[in-house]
């Protein structure tokens, strides 16, 4: 049980029986326990480097155990100050580290942009900014799910910068939700303390780290293309304005979505918006994550309820009922 306070099993257990009997010589430390004396006397002489036992006052030569009040608080004080230089010790590293990544990057910083344009590269970008975060990330993550990869790769990351004390806010699409494995990576994200919400369509993949960093898809349409890395205060400040407002619409993870006035689900206005604005059932269904046939049995559903005979009738209902 103190093996942590470098108290070994058999020095305990010979600790205790002097406990429970001060008077014990190592002969009957030896019959009590089912040690060898040489086991006692090398357990003895560990107790006394440790001022567990002392000579005794009145019988010289005896030895007597300390009170656990006060021999295994001290070892507690000293395994305490210990972890203490030992924190003060990564901390001191921890910064060195930064100016080292500083110095480092500071080169590329100049113009306050830098292109990633190798996914290897952005991976490690992602890991670098995961492991020196102070206070806060910000995500969008669009997509019907996280590929099982990405998601092996992130958790380790998000583990340790949760229990370093780093606010986690992640927006996913609600699509996410039909994805058992990407639904059980948000459950588990949520119980390590991350917030998780969803909205039918994200914009496009970011993260934001301490407000002071953003990485963005150099083309929102074609995440392959590479990431683009901002420094600019501006944009960065404007960036977390949109996750702000994104944030406070979506719907937090664990609750069901909240339904308007007209009974339409987030997601089913969103469809009704983006086919109004001349997307096609494929083009819809990319925008939100779902399958085509998932989109045209919504559509389907919601040509019904808007007593309409026609995709056109079902808009042009949808406008003057008010649900637009």
């Amino acid at each position: 049980m103190f093996e942590s306070l470098g108290l070994s099993k058999t020095a305990e257990l010979v600790y205790r029986a002097m406990l429970s009997q001060p008077a014990l010589g190592v002969a009957e430390l030896t019959a009590h326990t089912g040690l060898s004396a040489e086991e006692i006397r090398q357990a003895l002489d560990s107790l006394a480097e440790m001022a567990l036992v002392r000579s005794s006052w009145q019988a010289p030569g005896l030895l007597r155990p300390t009170s656990p009040q006060v021999g295994l608080a001290v070892l507690i004080a000293q395994a305490e100050a210990k972890i203490a230089q030992r924190q003060q010790e990564i901390e001191a590293a921890r910064a060195a580290i930064r100016v080292l990544a500083e110095t480092h990057s500071s080169h590329l910083r100049r113009d306050e942009l830098i292109r990633w344009e190798e996914l290897d590269g952005i991976r490690v970008r992602l890991e670098e900014l995961a492991t020196s975060a102070c206070t806060e990330c910000l995500s969008f993550s669009p997509g019907a799910a996280h590929k099982p990869d990405a998601m092996a790769a992130s958790k380790p990351l998000n583990q340790l910068a949760l229990e370093r004390g780093v606010s986690i806010r992640a927006v996913y699409q609600d699509s996410f939700r039909n994805d058992p494995q990407t639904l059980a990576y948000a459950r588990w994200f949520s119980e390590l303390g991350a917030q998780t919400r969803t909205v039918p369509t994200v914009p496009f993949q970011m993260v934001i780290v301490d407000r002071e960093i953003a990485l963005l898809p150099s083309d929102p349409g074609d995440p392959q293309t590479g990431a683009i890395e901002v420094h600019s205060p501006g944009v960065v400040a404007a960036l977390c304005v949109m996750f702000e407002h994104v944030w406070a619409t979506a719907t937090p993870f664990g609750t069901a979505a909240q339904t308007d006035v007209h009974g339409l689900e987030p997601q089913e206005r969103e469809l009704l918006r983006l086919l109004g604005d001349g997307h096609t059932d494929e083009s819809a269904a990319r925008k939100l994550g779902l399958s085509v046939r998932t989109i045209q049995r919504m559509m389907a559903d919601l040509t019904s309820r808007l007593g309409a005979e026609s995709r056109f009738q079902a808009g042009a209902n949808a406008i003057r009922q008010g649900w637009l």
